[in-house]
């Protein structure tokens, strides 16, 4: 006996959409990290209550202090904080990275320091940044130490300068400090609260860690008590070798919470960045140098927010 066998003709089929599934390939994963890095995924950071006025500073040149300020800055201002760069070295190498006018015509950190123009007239936007400015250097800048020696209160210029300039506007001012412990460093550890140690990873960058502290405790003693250590930032770690891994050990040991979780490792990218007038940030942000600065500033941002509480 034949069976009747009914057939689906194509208008009785019912078409049913197929979820969408999110592509875990490795050019996926990479574009993820990108857009994170660059602010533009669900990661909102908090901002602090007041603005922090933050010295990157240590006297050993090589450690990847103007790195460190550099890229934390336009990591924080890429999620949502107002940034101010304030270059301090008369190498000028933080203007360079954030695409500044460095001609002899243009007006730079000098004019504030020696001549008391205001910090709001030198502040420059930084290009493809929403929410980051510099203050730049320039050449002059290398004189401004003996200038400055003839000046009255020689060493609060820039607290001065700091103290005329509406600070709500902003969220973070980061100071690139010169590799020295000169007038400059000191004008720059009177003008903060905070101060940011980077510390590569390397033997010779715990010689001179010891004077570097005795000078922070003089500033804070005789000229600034409000002044404190409030990170450590450990850089060019290369986890191939075992000193690197010594070095971290030995400076969380001795300065505790101080230390970020995060460790800044060599890369190549972070070393290109400056050449195109970038942040590492902007240059390339799925590289291993990227996302361990946006790390890095993502813990800083959230210390913050558990200390002094947060803006809405």
């Amino acid at each position: 006996m034949a069976t009747d066998v009914s057939h689906e003709t194509d208008a009785d089929a019912i078409s049913v959409p197929e979820p969408e599934v999110e592509l875990d390939t490795p050019i996926a994963r990479a574009a993820r990290v990108a857009m994170s890095v660059r602010g533009n995924g669900d990661d909102s950071w908090p901002r602090p209550g007041a603005c922090r006025v933050i010295s990157v500073a240590n006297q050993k040149g090589g450690v990847g202090k103007t790195t460190t300020a550099v890229n934390l800055a336009a990591s924080l201002a890429m999620h949502g904080n107002r940034v101010l760069v304030v270059d301090l070295d008369p190498q000028g190498n933080a203007s360079t990275a954030l695409s500044m006018d460095r001609s002899a015509e243009s007006r730079s950190i000098y004019h504030c320091l020696v001549e008391d123009a205001q910090i709001r007239d030198l502040a420059q936007p930084v290009p493809d940044v929403e929410n980051l400015w510099c203050v730049p250097a320039t050449i002059d800048l290398a004189g401004a130490e003996i200038e400055l020696v003839s000046l009255v209160a020689r060493e609060s210029r820039l607290k001065r300068a700091f103290s005329a300039y509406d600070s709500s506007e902003l969220d973070y001012i980061l100071i690139d400090c010169p590799p020295s412990l000169g007038l400059l460093t000191v004008n720059a550890m009177v003008a903060c609260e905070e101060i940011l140690i980077p510390i590569q990873c390397e033997y010779y960058a715990l010689e001179g860690l010891g004077q570097l502290l005795r000078n922070v405790e003089l500033v804070k003693s005789h000229l600034n008590p409000a002044m404190e250590i409030s990170t450590i930032v450990l850089t060019m770690y290369d986890g191939r070798t075992r000193l690197a891994s010594q070095v971290a050990e030995e400076v969380r040991g001795h300065f505790g919470d101080l230390v970020l979780k995060t460790l800044v490792p060599r890369s190549v990218r972070v070393s290109e960045a400056p050449s195109y007038g970038q942040s590492v940030m902007t240059y390339d942000s799925g590289s291993t140098g990227a996302v361990a600065y946006m790390e890095a500033a993502r813990e800083i941002a959230y210390r913050a927010a558990m200390g002094a509480g947060n803006r809405s």
